[in-house]
Protein backbone atom coordinates (compact mmCIF):
# COMPACT_ATOMS: atom_id res chain seq x y z
CA UNK A 1 0.00 0.00 0.00
CA UNK A 2 1.20 3.51 -1.32
CA UNK A 3 1.97 5.87 2.21
CA UNK A 4 -0.54 8.19 1.03
CA UNK A 5 -3.24 5.88 1.12
CA UNK A 6 -2.08 4.59 4.52
CA UNK A 7 -2.68 7.97 5.85
CA UNK A 8 -5.88 8.42 4.91
CA UNK A 9 -6.95 4.93 5.89
CA UNK A 10 -8.03 5.83 9.66
CA UNK A 11 -10.52 9.20 7.56
CA UNK A 12 -11.09 7.18 4.25
CA UNK A 13 -14.87 7.46 4.80
CA UNK A 14 -14.45 10.97 5.33
CA UNK A 15 -12.23 12.11 2.22
CA UNK A 16 -14.80 10.18 0.43
CA UNK A 17 -17.59 12.57 1.87
CA UNK A 18 -15.55 15.47 1.83
CA UNK A 19 -15.14 15.05 -2.08
CA UNK A 20 -18.59 15.11 -2.61
CA UNK A 21 -18.92 18.01 -0.27
CA UNK A 22 -15.97 19.98 -2.08
CA UNK A 23 -17.81 19.84 -5.69
CA UNK A 24 -20.52 20.85 -4.34
CA UNK A 25 -19.44 24.15 -2.30
CA UNK A 26 -17.69 25.24 -6.19
CA UNK A 27 -20.69 25.02 -7.82
CA UNK A 28 -21.97 28.47 -9.92
CA UNK A 29 -24.75 28.94 -12.35
CA UNK A 30 -21.84 29.96 -14.77
CA UNK A 31 -20.89 27.45 -17.50
CA UNK A 32 -17.59 28.70 -17.45
CA UNK A 33 -16.98 28.20 -14.38
CA UNK A 34 -18.33 25.04 -13.43
CA UNK A 35 -16.32 23.73 -16.66
CA UNK A 36 -12.83 24.96 -14.97
CA UNK A 37 -13.85 24.27 -11.70
CA UNK A 38 -14.68 20.24 -13.08
CA UNK A 39 -11.12 20.84 -14.36
CA UNK A 40 -9.64 21.36 -11.45
CA UNK A 41 -11.24 18.98 -9.31
CA UNK A 42 -10.11 16.09 -11.78
CA UNK A 43 -6.47 17.21 -11.37
CA UNK A 44 -6.41 17.53 -7.02
CA UNK A 45 -3.33 16.53 -5.58
CA UNK A 46 -3.10 14.48 -2.59
CA UNK A 47 -5.33 16.64 -0.47
CA UNK A 48 -2.61 16.44 2.24
CA UNK A 49 -4.15 19.33 3.48
CA UNK A 50 -7.81 18.12 3.96
CA UNK A 51 -6.33 15.58 5.60
CA UNK A 52 -4.64 17.09 8.28
CA UNK A 53 -8.05 18.50 9.46
CA UNK A 54 -9.80 14.99 9.67
CA UNK A 55 -6.45 13.43 11.52
CA UNK A 56 -6.65 16.12 14.02
CA UNK A 57 -10.22 16.34 14.60
CA UNK A 58 -10.15 12.96 14.93
CA UNK A 59 -7.32 12.92 17.33
CA UNK A 60 -8.69 15.08 19.38
CA UNK A 61 -12.36 14.67 19.03
CA UNK A 62 -12.01 10.73 20.50
CA UNK A 63 -12.47 9.22 17.20
CA UNK A 64 -15.32 12.01 16.15
CA UNK A 65 -16.13 14.32 13.38
CA UNK A 66 -18.91 17.16 12.61
CA UNK A 67 -20.16 19.06 9.55
CA UNK A 68 -17.66 22.08 10.86
CA UNK A 69 -14.75 19.86 10.22
CA UNK A 70 -16.16 19.11 6.72
CA UNK A 71 -16.84 23.04 6.40
CA UNK A 72 -13.02 23.50 7.96
CA UNK A 73 -11.51 21.69 5.43
CA UNK A 74 -13.22 22.37 2.41
CA UNK A 75 -12.45 26.47 2.94
CA UNK A 76 -9.07 25.37 3.57
CA UNK A 77 -9.01 23.19 0.21
CA UNK A 78 -11.10 25.92 -1.63
CA UNK A 79 -8.56 28.99 -0.21
CA UNK A 80 -5.32 26.71 -1.13
CA UNK A 81 -6.54 26.14 -4.98
CA UNK A 82 -7.39 30.14 -5.27
CA UNK A 83 -3.96 30.40 -3.99
CA UNK A 84 -2.58 28.25 -6.54
CA UNK A 85 -4.76 29.59 -9.62
CA UNK A 86 -2.96 33.19 -8.42
CA UNK A 87 -0.16 31.85 -8.03
CA UNK A 88 0.83 30.16 -11.78
CA UNK A 89 -0.80 33.58 -12.76
CA UNK A 90 2.38 35.68 -10.56
CA UNK A 91 4.82 33.16 -11.42
CA UNK A 92 3.46 33.08 -15.26
CA UNK A 93 3.68 28.87 -14.53
CA UNK A 94 1.82 26.92 -17.71
CA UNK A 95 2.15 23.88 -16.27
CA UNK A 96 0.56 22.70 -12.64
CA UNK A 97 1.07 18.61 -11.31
CA UNK A 98 1.96 17.72 -14.92
CA UNK A 99 -1.53 19.54 -16.31
CA UNK A 100 -1.74 22.67 -18.13
CA UNK A 101 -2.78 25.49 -15.58
CA UNK A 102 -5.71 27.59 -15.92
CA UNK A 103 -3.92 30.44 -17.07
CA UNK A 104 -2.62 28.38 -19.88
CA UNK A 105 -5.46 27.14 -20.85
CA UNK A 106 -7.98 30.07 -20.08
CA UNK A 107 -5.79 33.05 -19.98
CA UNK A 108 -4.80 35.49 -17.00
CA UNK A 109 -7.79 37.45 -16.98
CA UNK A 110 -10.14 34.02 -16.60
CA UNK A 111 -7.58 32.62 -13.77
CA UNK A 112 -7.66 35.15 -11.66
CA UNK A 113 -10.99 36.19 -11.78
CA UNK A 114 -11.68 32.03 -11.21
CA UNK A 115 -9.21 32.46 -8.01
CA UNK A 116 -11.45 35.24 -6.68
CA UNK A 117 -14.69 33.22 -7.13
CA UNK A 118 -13.19 30.60 -5.03
CA UNK A 119 -12.50 32.36 -2.41
CA UNK A 120 -15.19 34.34 -1.71
CA UNK A 121 -17.06 30.65 -2.01
CA UNK A 122 -14.51 29.65 1.01
CA UNK A 123 -14.86 33.04 3.03
CA UNK A 124 -18.93 33.15 2.30
CA UNK A 125 -18.78 29.01 3.18
CA UNK A 126 -17.89 29.98 6.67
CA UNK A 127 -19.82 33.32 7.34
CA UNK A 128 -22.74 31.58 6.07
CA UNK A 129 -22.64 28.74 8.88
CA UNK A 130 -21.17 31.43 10.92
CA UNK A 131 -17.50 29.53 11.75
CA UNK A 132 -16.09 32.46 12.58
CA UNK A 133 -13.40 30.98 14.90
CA UNK A 134 -12.62 28.72 11.70
CA UNK A 135 -12.80 31.78 9.26
CA UNK A 136 -10.26 34.01 11.62
CA UNK A 137 -7.90 31.32 11.59
CA UNK A 138 -7.77 30.83 7.62
CA UNK A 139 -7.99 34.41 7.25
CA UNK A 140 -4.55 35.20 9.02
CA UNK A 141 -3.24 32.26 7.07
CA UNK A 142 -3.99 34.05 4.03
CA UNK A 143 -2.49 37.36 4.97
CA UNK A 144 0.81 35.79 6.07
CA UNK A 145 1.10 33.67 2.74
CA UNK A 146 0.56 37.40 1.21
CA UNK A 147 3.19 39.14 3.37
CA UNK A 148 5.83 35.87 2.72
CA UNK A 149 5.72 36.40 -0.39
CA UNK A 150 6.04 40.34 -0.63
CA UNK A 151 9.04 39.36 1.61
CA UNK A 152 11.01 37.34 -0.56
CA UNK A 153 10.61 39.29 -3.42
CA UNK A 154 11.73 42.11 -1.44
CA UNK A 155 14.73 40.66 -0.39
CA UNK A 156 15.45 38.49 -3.78
CA UNK A 157 16.40 41.86 -5.30
CA UNK A 158 19.30 42.06 -3.27
CA UNK A 159 20.18 38.70 -2.41
CA UNK A 160 20.74 39.61 1.13
CA UNK A 161 18.42 37.17 2.70
CA UNK A 162 20.12 35.63 6.04
CA UNK A 163 19.20 32.56 7.44
CA UNK A 164 16.42 34.48 9.98
CA UNK A 165 14.84 36.15 7.19
CA UNK A 166 14.62 32.72 5.39
CA UNK A 167 12.96 30.70 8.30
CA UNK A 168 10.41 34.04 8.67
CA UNK A 169 9.48 33.62 4.63
CA UNK A 170 8.95 29.92 4.87
CA UNK A 171 6.70 30.21 8.12
CA UNK A 172 4.76 32.89 6.46
CA UNK A 173 4.86 31.27 2.48
CA UNK A 174 4.14 27.47 3.74
CA UNK A 175 4.34 26.53 6.91
CA UNK A 176 1.33 29.22 8.00
CA UNK A 177 -1.33 27.33 5.88
CA UNK A 178 -0.14 24.04 7.18
CA UNK A 179 -0.78 25.28 10.67
CA UNK A 180 -4.45 26.85 10.13
CA UNK A 181 -5.08 23.13 8.57
CA UNK A 182 -4.27 21.26 12.23
CA UNK A 183 -5.87 24.55 14.17
CA UNK A 184 -9.07 23.94 12.81
CA UNK A 185 -9.19 20.50 12.73
CA UNK A 186 -9.14 21.14 16.29
CA UNK A 187 -10.94 24.44 16.44
CA UNK A 188 -13.78 22.65 14.60
CA UNK A 189 -14.44 19.83 17.41
CA UNK A 190 -14.38 22.99 20.15
CA UNK A 191 -10.97 21.39 21.23
CA UNK A 192 -9.69 22.95 24.36
CA UNK A 193 -7.43 26.72 23.08
CA UNK A 194 -4.23 25.16 24.61
CA UNK A 195 -5.18 21.74 22.26
CA UNK A 196 -5.98 24.04 18.97
CA UNK A 197 -2.36 26.15 19.97
CA UNK A 198 -0.28 23.85 20.40
CA UNK A 199 -1.85 21.81 16.80
CA UNK A 200 -1.15 24.83 15.20
CA UNK A 201 2.38 24.72 16.27
CA UNK A 202 2.84 21.30 15.28
CA UNK A 203 1.42 22.22 11.55
CA UNK A 204 3.69 25.20 11.32
CA UNK A 205 6.94 22.84 12.51
CA UNK A 206 5.68 20.51 9.79
CA UNK A 207 5.50 23.08 6.93
CA UNK A 208 9.01 24.18 7.91
CA UNK A 209 10.28 20.88 7.13
CA UNK A 210 8.09 20.68 4.21
CA UNK A 211 9.60 23.70 2.72
CA UNK A 212 13.56 23.00 3.16
CA UNK A 213 12.69 19.57 1.56
CA UNK A 214 11.30 21.21 -1.47
CA UNK A 215 14.69 23.62 -1.61
CA UNK A 216 16.48 20.48 -1.46
CA UNK A 217 14.80 19.08 -4.65
CA UNK A 218 16.98 21.93 -6.29
CA UNK A 219 20.18 20.12 -5.46
CA UNK A 220 19.22 16.50 -6.61
CA UNK A 221 20.12 14.35 -9.27
CA UNK A 222 16.66 12.69 -9.01
CA UNK A 223 14.00 13.44 -11.61
CA UNK A 224 11.10 15.07 -9.54
CA UNK A 225 9.17 17.27 -11.82
CA UNK A 226 11.08 20.17 -11.74
CA UNK A 227 14.63 20.57 -13.50
CA UNK A 228 17.40 20.40 -11.03
CA UNK A 229 18.60 24.37 -10.63
CA UNK A 230 15.51 25.94 -10.99
CA UNK A 231 15.39 28.06 -7.77
CA UNK A 232 18.86 29.42 -8.85
CA UNK A 233 17.37 29.89 -12.47
CA UNK A 234 14.67 32.19 -10.41
CA UNK A 235 17.14 33.73 -8.03
CA UNK A 236 15.51 32.25 -4.97
CA UNK A 237 17.80 32.27 -1.98
CA UNK A 238 17.18 28.82 -0.23
CA UNK A 239 18.72 27.17 2.65
CA UNK A 240 21.76 25.68 1.06
CA UNK A 241 22.34 28.66 -0.90
CA UNK A 242 22.11 31.20 2.43
CA UNK A 243 24.19 28.64 4.02
CA UNK A 244 26.80 28.31 1.47
CA UNK A 245 27.08 32.11 0.77
CA UNK A 246 27.72 32.30 5.44
CA UNK A 247 30.81 29.71 5.38
CA UNK A 248 32.63 30.77 2.00
CA UNK A 249 34.92 33.21 1.44
CA UNK A 250 35.05 36.99 0.12
CA UNK A 251 35.97 36.04 -3.20
CA UNK A 252 33.96 32.77 -3.57
CA UNK A 253 30.96 35.04 -2.38
CA UNK A 254 31.40 37.11 -4.78
CA UNK A 255 31.91 34.61 -7.53
CA UNK A 256 28.70 32.69 -6.28
CA UNK A 257 26.77 35.97 -6.42
CA UNK A 258 27.22 36.75 -10.09
CA UNK A 259 26.27 32.82 -11.00
CA UNK A 260 23.19 33.87 -9.73
CA UNK A 261 22.46 37.34 -10.50
CA UNK A 262 24.27 37.35 -14.26
CA UNK A 263 24.58 33.43 -15.03
CA UNK A 264 21.86 31.56 -13.84
CA UNK A 265 20.34 30.48 -17.64
CA UNK A 266 23.90 28.99 -17.80
CA UNK A 267 23.75 24.91 -16.90
CA UNK A 268 27.59 24.58 -16.58
CA UNK A 269 27.80 27.23 -14.11
CA UNK A 270 24.94 26.04 -12.06
CA UNK A 271 26.00 22.96 -11.84
CA UNK A 272 29.43 24.27 -10.64
CA UNK A 273 27.06 26.35 -7.74
CA UNK A 274 25.57 22.82 -6.66
CA UNK A 275 28.80 21.28 -6.38
CA UNK A 276 30.16 24.21 -4.33
CA UNK A 277 27.04 24.53 -2.34
CA UNK A 278 27.24 20.73 -1.55
CA UNK A 279 31.11 20.79 -0.99
CA UNK A 280 30.74 23.99 1.58
CA UNK A 281 27.79 21.69 3.71
CA UNK A 282 25.15 23.44 2.62
CA UNK A 283 22.92 20.83 1.84
CA UNK A 284 23.86 18.73 4.76
CA UNK A 285 23.13 21.68 6.48
CA UNK A 286 19.75 22.02 5.34
CA UNK A 287 19.03 18.28 6.05
CA UNK A 288 20.16 18.57 9.49
CA UNK A 289 17.74 21.73 9.91
CA UNK A 290 14.80 20.16 8.25
CA UNK A 291 15.51 16.72 10.69
CA UNK A 292 15.62 19.50 13.78
CA UNK A 293 12.09 20.00 13.11
CA UNK A 294 10.96 16.96 12.42
CA UNK A 295 12.33 16.10 16.01
CA UNK A 296 10.44 19.17 17.53
CA UNK A 297 7.05 18.06 15.56
CA UNK A 298 7.06 14.51 17.06
CA UNK A 299 7.84 15.71 20.71
CA UNK A 300 4.49 17.47 20.18
CA UNK A 301 2.60 15.13 18.40
CA UNK A 302 3.89 12.85 21.28
CA UNK A 303 1.99 14.52 23.63
CA UNK A 304 -1.29 13.18 22.55
CA UNK A 305 -2.54 9.30 23.32
CA UNK A 306 -1.31 7.22 20.76
CA UNK A 307 -3.83 6.10 18.37
CA UNK A 308 -4.60 5.45 14.89
CA UNK A 309 -4.78 8.96 14.01
CA UNK A 310 -1.67 9.85 15.79
CA UNK A 311 0.11 7.27 13.72
CA UNK A 312 -0.72 8.53 10.59
CA UNK A 313 0.42 12.27 11.16
CA UNK A 314 3.62 10.59 12.30
CA UNK A 315 3.30 8.88 9.04
CA UNK A 316 2.17 12.18 7.44
CA UNK A 317 5.84 13.74 9.08
CA UNK A 318 7.62 11.25 7.92
CA UNK A 319 6.06 10.87 4.12
CA UNK A 320 6.92 14.88 3.93
CA UNK A 321 10.68 14.97 4.89
CA UNK A 322 11.37 11.37 2.54
CA UNK A 323 8.76 12.36 -0.19
CA UNK A 324 10.76 12.06 -3.57
CA UNK A 325 8.22 14.94 -5.41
Amino acid sequence: MKVVERIKEPIYQEMELFEEKFTQSMYSNVALLNRITHFIVNRKGKQMRPMFVFLVAKLLGEGKVNERTYRGAAVIELIHTATLVHDDVVDDSNKRRGFFSINALWKNKIAVLVGDYLLSKGLLLSIENEDFDLLKIISVAVREMSQGELLQIEKARNLDITEKVYYEIIRQKTATLLAACCAIGAQAIDAPPKEVKKMHRFGEILGMAFQIKDDLFDYSEQKIGKPTGIDIKDQKMTLPLIYTLSVVSKTEKRAMINIIKNHNKDKRKILQLIVLVKEKGGFDFAISKMQAYRKEALELLFEFPKNQYRDALELMLNYVIERKI
